[in-house]
């Protein structure tokens, strides 16, 4: 499926301009709310992704700094590698198959999609991530950090994870039942589409 709806207002706000290398996100901006706005919100606080995070959240509800470190360092050592323990729950989880479904029905628009919990550790994902905490990256600091209603666009980068430019859209996600802030969710969207 080609992105045609965002793609008048990617051109205005792109005219003139060519995709030579990471760009700042002010010039996708219009393109990446938009597709925030038009894909992204309807699926955002599916059930299936509301209730992995608030799953998760009882279960590293106590975790400290010295154990989510402990964490992300075993999940960067499992990246590449046959044994993957730490990795591999957050793969294989029904949200994780619900977001593959997202990037699925898109087709080649998302790059990749992960969700995260009150401590910015990965809860589901659509693929390996390079790192399992998110905690201390704007992704998740400038969305589950400010409130339920917030957003971040990230500038388009090459992601070590997907190998592909990419820009990255960040939100919090809120439980419907209480409207509080309980996690994020990151969705990486090819630099070609957002042109």
């Amino acid at each position: 499926m080609k992105p045609f709806f965002f793609a008048s207002t990617a051109a205005i706000a792109l005219a003139g301009t060519a995709l030579t290398g990471p760009a700042h996100a002010n010039e996708y901006a219009p393109a990446m709310e938009n597709f925030l706005e038009s894909q992204i919100r309807s699926w955002a606080q599916s059930d299936v992704i509301v209730a992995a995070i608030n799953a998760q959240n009882v279960a590293t509800g106590g975790y400290d700094q010295s154990m989510i470190d402990q964490l992300d360092t075993q999940w960067r050592a499992e990246v590449g590698t046959d044994s993957t323990p730490t990795i591999t729950p957050v793969l294989d989880n029904d949200a994780a198959g619900f977001l593959r479904g997202q990037v699925d029905q898109l087709d080649g628009v998302i790059t990749e999609v992960f969700i995260m919990d009150a401590h910015g550790l990965n809860v589901a994902a659509s693929g390996i991530t390079s790192d399992y905490w998110q905690g201390d990256e704007a992704k998740f600091s400038k969305t589950y950090g400010v409130g339920a209603d917030a957003y971040h666009l990230g500038d388009i980068e090459l992601d070590e994870s997907s190998g592909e430019y990419q820009g990255q859209i960040s939100l919090t996600i809120s439980d419907p039942a209480t409207g509080q802030a309980i996690g994020a969710m990151t969705v990486g969207v090819n630099a070609d589409a957002l042109m």
